[in-house]
């Protein structure tokens, strides 16, 4: 019989340490999707408030600190640190094993993430409590500031190679124009 030995996504790949940034994988612990049916965005934000102490976060902002809800799209949202509620006006779906989840930090993490990040979006990216959805060269990502010179980046599990690759030459290319 075939023995399953766990890991994580980026396991074998993180942690990084290039010029001014140090790179490496975190875990949200529980992630949970939740998208409030028609008509029921307040009665589902509602109940998370009273729940979590988090209420449903507006398009690309962040809510909280301990749990927290992380816009993802149209009326969804993500509650990662914390179990999820029930929510009877929402559907609510399982994401744990869903995500890679990396962080980039350090003095060069804004000049690493500035490219990869199309321009047009920069400004919302790098401001504290934002949240974006957007393309990182080749995937679909999150991207969410959560320090003076920290982010969390999300892709999904499948994309976690790709990610770290993203990121570790984004990293080599600021350390080299340090060099300069």
């Amino acid at each position: 019989m075939a023995k399953l030995i766990e890991t994580t996504p980026c396991a074998g790949l993180l942690p990084l340490s290039i010029g001014g940034v140090n790179i490496h994988e975190i875990n949200l612990g529980q992630v949970t999707l939740v998208a409030p049916y028609a008509g029921g965005a307040k009665a589902t934000s509602d109940a998370l408030k009273a729940a979590i102490g988090v209420t449903f976060p507006k398009p690309n902002r962040t809510n909280g600190a301990g749990p927290r809800a992380i816009w993802c799209g149209l009326d969804q949202a993500l509650i990662v640190g914390g179990a999820c509620p029930d929510l009877p006006q929402a559907a609510v779906v399982d994401h744990s094993d869903a995500w890679a989840v990396v962080r980039i930090e350090g003095a060069e993490a804004e000049a690493v993430l500035a490219r990869l990040v199309p321009a047009d979006l920069r400004a919302s990216v790098f401001k504290r409590g934002h949240t974006v959805r957007t393309m990182l060269v080749h995937m679909n990502v999150g991207i969410t500031r959560v320090g003076a010179s920290a982010f969390e980046v999300m892709a999904m599990r499948s994309m976690a190679g790709t990610l770290v690759h993203d990121l570790e030459q984004a990293a080599k290319g600021v350390a080299a124009r340090a060099l300069i």
